[in-house]
């Protein structure tokens, strides 16, 4: 029970005094504790083992030292033991030993005189950092290196660009040079730089899905500081800075000059944001069910193909939901470029076609898709038949309703000019 409960003692000073000196033993303890281990701290650095054959791993020491310790044997330098006496080895009849000559041209190779074996000072460090599997070695870490006929294994060790070796040499870099490393910038950045950041963002976003939600276009045809109509996004996000004093002091004119939210990259940016953690939404309340699959084309102001694409699917109350899920831009609307935009979707979503149970295609071009399954097109005849999915309806939109029409009167007017008309029937 004592390890749950402090004991009381009896004492014949006042209440107020017991809590007095209760709290200042307990700051007492806290300082002898600290200074405890800052003295403990002091007798590890003061007595690191210079010999990397000797040397515990760097994952055997406190965590809260772990970047004490790396900055300790960086400012002591490579185990370097140029005058002593290499042993020789023998290697396949050689005696060979270590040459002294390539602590110049490695500088991060350290010498074990216990184990007359070589090492890594950086990967030593810092592979602690990266996964098993990444090209972390053991061979300079823990074993050693001591195959003095192959110097190329040595090169081999350093590796490309974005080696572990070479990754753990930048960390050591940033370690001694604080003031430069991007964590250190970022620090600097004041609490109250970020509250004005996010409070800016937030007022952007809050423009973009206003303006989303509405349909409305974002960009004005004058947004100059002369115009009297910026468009919907600058004079929205104008609107909501005249009636909120705390959006006024962060955005347009009174936002820094490389952080205004407001250029065209940056609203577009902000819509696929919201574009993307929409879909998401939908597919995860999908819950992986099944559904189904609409597609029409539809062409915009610059005769370009899209492809819209709708799911179909009954949510967990047992309604029938269609979803909107986006426009893709496409070659042409035949039945092999839908194919394709198809798969690109799926994959990006991550979307399992087993799932499909119904697929319907508007538009007629897309007649094309019946003529090349009738061809025997297996690829084309895989897709749209996959899955035990429903048959398949492709029609004419009413779109092309007007051609259509147009089309059969002009069938009609030349049967009856050339008297080949069915008899007894007429037109209705």
């Amino acid at each position: 029970m004592e390890r749950y409960f402090k004991r009381r003692f009896a004492s014949t000073t006042s209440s107020s005094d017991n809590v007095g000196s209760s709290s200042s033993r307990d700051v007492d303890i806290s300082r002898d504790v600290d200074s405890s281990k800052e003295s403990e701290l002091q007798d590890i650095l003061a007595n690191l083992i210079a010999d990397p054959g000797l040397r515990p791993q760097m994952l055997d020491y406190d965590p809260n030292i772990r970047d004490e310790v790396p900055r300790a044997y960086l400012q002591k330098g490579p185990c370097q033991p140029k005058d002593h006496t290499f042993p020789q080895t023998d290697l396949s009849g050689y005696d060979r030993r270590f040459n002294v000559k390539w602590f110049d041209e490695f500088d991060w190779l350290e010498y074990s005189i216990s184990k007359d074996a070589t090492f890594c000072l950086y990967c030593y460090l810092f592979k602690s950092n990266f996964r098993i599997g990444q090209g972390c070695s053991d061979a300079f870490t823990e074993m050693g290196f001591r195959n003095w006929k192959k110097k190329d294994k040595i090169r081999q060790h350093v590796g490309p660009v974005g080696s572990v070796h070479n990754q753990s040499r930048q960390y050591c870099v940033d370690l001694m040079n604080q003031k430069q490393h991007i964590r250190t910038a970022l620090i600097k950045q004041s609490e109250q730089a970020r509250i004005d950041y996010r409070i800016c963002l937030t007022a952007s976003l809050d423009c973009v899905r206003f303006l989303l939600r509405q349909g409305l276009p974002f960009r004005g045809h004058d947004e100059s500081d002369t115009s009297s109509n910026k468009g919907n996004y600058l004079e929205l996000l104008q609107f909501l800075a005249d009636h909120d004093e705390k959006v006024k002091a962060v955005v347009l004119e009174n936002a820094p000059g490389n952080l205004k939210l407001i250029a065209p990259t940056i609203q577009k940016d902000l819509v696929n944001a919201c574009a993307t953690e929409t879909i998401k939404k939908i597919i995860k309340d999908m819950d992986g069910a099944f559904f189904s699959l609409l597609v029409d084309e539809s062409r915009d102001v610059s005769v370009k193909e899209q492809m819209a694409v709708v799911f179909r699917y009954v949510d967990k109350s047992g309604d029938v939901i269609e979803r909107f899920v986006g426009i893709q831009h496409v070659r042409d609307t035949t039945s092999n470029s839908l194919k394709e935009a198809i798969d690109i979707l799926f994959a990006r979503e991550e979307l399992s076609i087993s799932m499909l149970r119904g697929q319907g295609y508007d538009g007629a071009s897309n007649m094309k898709a019946l003529v090349a399954v009738a061809k025997g097109n297996a690829d084309i005849a895989t897709f749209f038949t996959s899955c035990n999915s429903l048959v398949n309806i492709v029609g004419a939109s009413c779109k092309r309703r007007d051609i259509l029409r147009d089309q059969l009167q002009k069938d009609v007017t030349e049967a009856l000019e050339k008297d080949t008309f069915p008899t007894g029937r007429g037109l209705n």
